[in-house]
């Protein structure tokens, strides 16, 4: 049954944004799918059906999120999935600081960035959930990974990201929390036990929480998290 509300999934493509894509249309959601490659978002919006649709979004490139702002116009919920590992292996003292820059450029500046696109509209219309895929890697409470120190420090600043959209929209009917679904199975986790399609229904339960839910939280399902 349709809820008659929109979601956009960001790297939608593939691996966990597909999974998030599908368990929220699988919910009644209408569902787009972005991605940089329009080939790969229209072939998996396909394969979902009625109700799915892709959009090419690069969040990186403000040009193109404004594009897609204004294609696919107001959504009643976002999730920023898309993101990047490029520096795994590496450690803080000798990391490439150009790998550094260009994990934050995707995994912060974007999902900022297309925050900044879609969010106030759900403001205006008194309605929204945001959801931010994070990650246990850049959690304070569990220690920031080392091997891999531009991705988790991407992370701790998604999570710093998420408390201030969550204050900046409070009292206003839109819910932003990040998720930390734990190590899951895609290309950069080749060998995690967790699937993309488990992982993708804790998403999708933040991305579908009641208006009496949580903001400004670290979650994973029904969990609150310590940041």
């Amino acid at each position: 049954m349709s809820t008659g509300r929109t979601a956009l999934v960001t790297g939608a493509n593939r691996g966990l944004g597909r999974a998030v894509a599908a368990a929220l249309h699988a919910r009644g959601l209408r569902v787009v799918l972005a991605g940089r490659d329009r080939s790969s978002v229209e072939q998996a919006a396909a394969e979902l059906g009625a109700g799915a649709s892709g959009c090419v979004l690069d969040v990186t490139d403000s040009t193109s999120v404004l594009a897609a702002r204004a294609l696919i116009g107001p959504v009643d919920v976002l999730v920023n999935n898309a993101g990047v590992l490029l520096d795994g292996g590496g450690d803080p003292l000798t990391v490439d600081l150009d790998l550094v820059r260009d994990t934050l450029a995707v995994n912060v500046l974007g999902s900022w960035r297309v925050s900044q696109a879609f969010v106030p509209d759900m403001v205006t219309r008194g309605w929204g959930r945001v959801v931010i895929v994070s990650s246990g890697t850049g959690s304070f409470s569990n220690g920031l990974f080392t091997g891999a120190p531009g991705y988790s420090v991407s992370k701790t600043a998604l999570n710093g990201l998420t408390t201030m959209l969550a204050a900046q929209t409070e009292n206003t009917g839109v819910l932003v929390n990040a998720v930390n679904p734990g190590p899951t199975r895609t290309r950069m986790m080749p060998r995690a036990e967790r699937s993309p399609e488990e992982a993708g229904e804790l998403i999708a339960d933040a991305a579908t929480l009641p208006d009496d839910g949580p903001s400004g939280r670290f979650l994973r399902g029904t969990q609150v998290l310590p940041w």
